[in-house]
């Protein structure tokens, strides 16, 4: 029976929202903006960093079509993850350039910006720390003066100054390992900026207030993220907030916080009236969250064997000016740097250090990105110290069955050898072109990445409906990556013995739904793919029953499928699903089953982890890249002539949705490691602040990506499916990377290797990277408990 609904669940199925999309008629947030709904506007901060002496809003209040203005004394409430340390409007201290002072509502978006620029502030200029060197400096005066008094929602991190969290892993003795006479140390280090979502739909919110409750129509990731965090901002209970979610245009990691709905929500309490609060493109640029840039030294000891006796690594992440989702990415650290490869003793530091900048934010396989580019271009040092090729060193080294992870947690099954194995076949079968002529230098890369699956808790409900379809009623957000309309559809429909396309899938709504953790990390197809399948075993139970009665026949000898329940061996002898369902409805009542799901909660070693939110991974997944570049040695252009990507994907449901996210993945991966930064000026300012000067991977830059989905890695996911949305883009600036080092045979310690950057590498001198504010002594980079 399991084998039967395995093999009906895996298909190729085109996603239903692709027409409506395609042609332009799929309703966004921003299409629900309807006739009557004020249009809201924020007063943002023109400084980074300030104390604030006076607001006046009273003439703005009397400007044409103004019709309400909220304040700090309008949100008395602090929110954050791990602590609470973010106001909703900037409160006596402004922080970061972009930080909103007040919001107004008016008849037009015109009106609204005309009263903002009537509001008088009067400010007193503070000194700005914008790099993370500043706010580490001894001495450095505090972003957050009272930072002692913030309400701590995770213990056990350790916390003090400018730095808002720092989680560590300590496991085996790495002083001895580094004090062995037979190892060769290397030390790296490597910097990256910023990166930017640039989701087409930018974010917005309309939201109104009615019988003494708020309902917020946002584009978000999270819905009981807003609602909870909303109702903590606005000081209210999270019951007076309902969220809906019509579909999303696009995310990666961006929407998955709670940003401009308290401000709509407040507006609408004030007016009575619906309010829309929308994002243009340049505040998209400038205040929201971004990829976080990082600062990172690796060291290592390694025996002339390729043995890892001992690893050490600081990671300081910029959070900006309030911590926020950096500080649950703080976790990250510990299983990306830590998880490609077998470490006989390892101390690892991740710091989210304040910033008087732009908060950043989760991004698409968030800092394992830069862990993963920093990690295997320290492999690739490791190899040149020792005199190893680097992919023995690869084979020799990765985890696998029984091995242990930073944490000590135990992994199980040998997955990245055989991807190694099946890259090997996948590279060899492409044979080399001839360049006879070409000046260019051509350089070649595979590398290993660890990432992780987020489980956590999601429900499900799923209603069997009178003609035979169902209703999927879950907190799941379509983003874009079509798990809401491909993946759940077929777990449902192969229980139930109905096709895709008679399942129903209902936008998120709280109040309809049970929680949910949010949508991203990859783990939609898992977490609400297995509550999906509880919810749909129920349903198919009562089904099979019911018809068992009917049919005077017993339940095991009865099968679903093509919407009829048969007698096995004899088929045309039952009778529809829909008429069962009608017969139940009748008799006994709708039929409708519920399901839950959790992280089951894997074992860490005890005392290694501290200050994570996930102390072990659930679900590991593993991705091979490899890649071909060639670099113009006068400009300093890379060009990437191929690539190959072998991913674990534990078991795949709908293969072509699959090669979609690779594909996609890839290519965002190439404008994180080629073309995209972020960049902030003297004033704290970031200088890109659209289109125009943020460049973006083009048609031209697409290269077509060799794909191989390798399955049957152990996973807890529904019929053992892994995620595979955010892994894609993982290696990619590391496998880029390293090809153009070997390509210009110098070492490469920063992205994105724009040209410029690049033929600074061709033309001078290599110089190793250091970061003075990063000591070379572990323990002086972290705060207490470092033993």
């Amino acid at each position: 029976m399991n084998e039967q609904i395995e093999r009906s669940t895996v298909m190729n199925l085109a996603r239903r929202d692709a027409r409506d999309k395609l042609r332009g008629l799929t309703q966004y947030t921003i299409d629900h903006v309807r006739p009557g709904t004020l249009h809201a506007f924020l007063l943002r901060s023109e400084v980074s960093s300030a104390r604030i002496l006076r607001i006046d809003t009273s003439q703005a209040r009397k400007m044409p079509g103004v019709r309400a203005i909220a304040t700090a004394e309008d949100a008395p409430g602090f929110f954050g993850i791990g602590i609470a340390d973010h106001p909703l409007f900037a409160r006596e201290v402004i922080r970061y350039d972009g930080e909103p002072i007040a919001a107004i509502a008016a008849e037009t978006l015109e009106q609204a910006k005309a009263a903002a620029a009537a509001i008088e502030l009067e400010l007193a200029p503070m000194p700005a720390l914008l790099t993370m060197a500043e706010a580490l400096r001894e001495g450095a005066p505090l972003i957050h003066e009272d930072w002692k008094n913030y309400e701590v929602l995770l213990e056990g991190a350790a916390r003090g100054g400018n730095v808002a969290w720092e989680a560590k892993v300590l496991r085996g003795d790495t002083d001895a390992a580094f004090a062995r006479p037979d190892v060769t140390i290397v030390d790296s280090c490597f910097t990256v900026g910023r990166q930017n979502h640039v989701s087409f739909e930018p974010r917005a919110v309309v939201a109104t207030f009615e019988d003494g409750r708020y309902h917020i129509k946002t584009s978000t990731q999270v819905p009981w993220t807003v609602r909870n965090m909303t109702a903590k901002a606005l000081g209210v209970p999270a019951s007076q907030i309902r969220v809906t979610v019509p579909p999303v245009g696009g995310a990666f990691g961006l929407k998955f916080d709670c940003s401009l709905e308290p401000f709509a929500a407040i507006l609408a309490r004030k007016t009575g009236r619906p309010v829309a609060l929308i994002n243009s493109r340049r505040e998209e640029m400038l205040t929201c969250l971004c990829r976080e840039n990082a600062e990172i030294r690796i060291r290592s000891a390694v025996t002339p064997e390729g043995e890892i006796v001992g690893r050490e690594a600081t990671v300081l992440m910029d959070c900006g000016a309030y911590g926020g989702e950096q500080i649950f990415l703080t976790t990250m650290t510990a299983h990306t740097l830590g998880g490609n490869y077998k470490l006989g003793s390892v101390r690892l530091s991740s710091r989210a250090v304040y910033t008087n900048t732009a908060p950043n934010g989760a991004f698409r396989a968030c800092n394992g990105v830069y862990n993963t580019f920093a990690l295997e271009r320290h492999t690739d040092e490791i190899c040149e110290a020792i005199g190893m090729h680097p992919m023995e060193f690869r084979r020799r080294n990765v985890l696998g069955d029984g091995d242990l992870g930073s944490t000590g947690q135990v992994f199980e099954g040998e997955v990245l050898r055989p991807m190694l194995e099946k890259m090997d076949r996948l590279r060899g079968a492409s044979p080399q072109p001839e360049r006879h002529g070409d000046r260019r230098l051509f350089g070649r890369a595979t590398t290993v990445g660890t990432w992780f699956i987020f489980v956590g808790p999601s429900a499900a409900t799923v209603n069997l409906n009178a003609d035979g379809s169902a209703t999927l009623i879950t907190s799941g957000v379509e983003i874009g990556s079509g798990t809401m309309t491909q993946s759940l559809p077929q777990i449902v429909a192969a229980q139930l013995g109905i096709s895709p396309q008679e399942v129903i899938v209902k936008g998120a709504d709280t109040d309809a739904a049970g929680f949910d953790l949010g949508v991203g990390g990859g783990r939609t197809t898992v977490s609400i793919g297995a509550a999906s399948t509880a919810a749909s075993q129920e349903v198919r139970r009562k089904v099979l029953a019911a018809a068992s009665e009917l049919l005077q026949t017993g339940v095991e000898e009865l099968t679903l499928g093509n919407g009829r329940v048969e007698i096995q061996g004899k088929k045309g002898s039952g009778m529809t699903i829909a008429a069962v369902a009608s017969h139940v409805q009748k008799t006994e009542g709708p039929v409708s089953g519920s399901g839950a799901f959790t992280n089951p909660g894997v074992d860490a070693m005890a005392g290694c982890a501290m200050g994570h939110f996930i102390d072990a991974i659930d679900i590991p997944v593993f991705a091979v890249h490899d890649c071909e570049v060639a670099v113009d040695p006068d400009t300093g252009h890379v060009e990437v002539l191929s690539y190959r990507v072998v991913q674990d994907v534990g078991r795949a449901l709908n293969p072509r949705a699959i090669y979609s996210q690779i594909q996609g993945g890839v290519v965002q991966g190439m404008g994180y490691a080629l073309h995209e930064d972020m960049s902030v000026g003297p004033d704290g300012r970031i200088l890109q602040s659209g289109f125009e000067t943020y460049r973006l991977p083009l048609a031209l830059d697409v290269v077509p990506v060799e794909i191989v989905l390798h399955e049957g890695a152990p996973s807890i996911g529904p019929l053992g499916t892994k995620g595979a949305g955010e892994v894609p883009i993982l290696n990619v600036g590391a496998t880029i990377a390293c090809a153009v080092s070997r390509a210009i045979d110098k070492p490469v310690h920063s992205l994105p290797l724009t040209p410029p950057r690049v033929l600074d590498l061709i033309i001078n001198e290599a110089k190793p990277l250091d970061l003075p504010h990063i000591s070379r002594m572990w323990s002086d980079n972290t705060i207490g408990n470092t033993r």
